[in-house]
């Protein structure tokens, strides 16, 4: 092994230490807990029926239930695609939908407000999935997503397609007949960085519910250059 390839190695090793050291310290950055808190502070929100699409078993992945992040809800829905599969069965009673295909008549406005998490990256087709949600809503659409966030997929289940910048968001919304209206992310260096988006059909009945949106800022400008190495 030459110098180079002991440097490497040491360059390495030092950005897990780093980066494990990080979690440990700032495990609010974390992007599971960070979306979850985003999700806590959003889902009050929402007062009509609302449903949660590829959705699982609805965990959280801190011992709790998405359902909870919601208590103004009139009602509470779960669908999945792997709905047959006995690896990944999802939540007893949940509906049967793929985001792909063409979305059955019955569930055209079944729901105030459609949401889903870290889904549409492992969805081949995520133009029609993003119709598909503003097919399923009267109103609202709010997705977690990964902006930066390595290569994750299980042969025969799913695989990994996408990875999403906030101005895309912005045109797939607009694609499925919604407007922006909200838009953060957990920028740091650290971890995954997910964005968290929301768009609606009714954007004036939101008006002074969420920050105006800032284009002026872009997300991660300064997070992987060094000062003055961009303008």
């Amino acid at each position: 092994m030459n110098s180079r390839e002991w440097k490497m190695r040491w360059y390495e090793a030092a950005r897990r230490w780093l980066v494990n050291h990080a979690r440990d310290c700032v495990p609010g950055n974390q992007p599971r807990r960070w979306s979850n808190q985003e999700l806590r502070a959003t889902g009050p929100l929402f007062k009509g029926d609302v449903l949660n699409v590829s959705g699982w078993r609805d965990e959280d992945k801190q011992e709790g239930h998405y359902r909870d992040y919601f208590p103004n809800a009139k009602s509470y829905g779960i669908t999945n695609y792997w709905g047959t599969d006995s690896r990944n069965d999802g939540a007893d009673g949940s509906l049967f939908l793929d985001l792909e295909a063409p979305l059955p008549d019955a569930m055209r406005g079944v729901c105030d407000l459609a949401w889903t998490h870290t889904v549409l990256e492992h969805v081949g087709d995520v133009e029609t999935a993003f119709r598909n949600l503003g097919a399923l809503t009267r109103d609202a659409v709010l997705v977690v997503v990964p902006w930066i966030q390595d290569e994750h997929y299980a042969p025969g289940l799913y695989g990994d397609y996408w990875r999403f910048a906030p101005m895309g968001i912005q045109r797939l919304m607009k694609g499925a007949g919604l407007e922006l209206i909200h838009l953060r992310a957990n920028e740091q260096p650290w971890y995954p960085v997910y964005l968290f988006a929301v768009g609606s059909k009714k954007p004036e009945q939101w008006k002074g519910q969420f920050p105006e949106l800032d284009w002026k800022r872009r997300l991660g400008r300064n997070q992987y250059n060094y000062p003055g190495c961009i303008s």
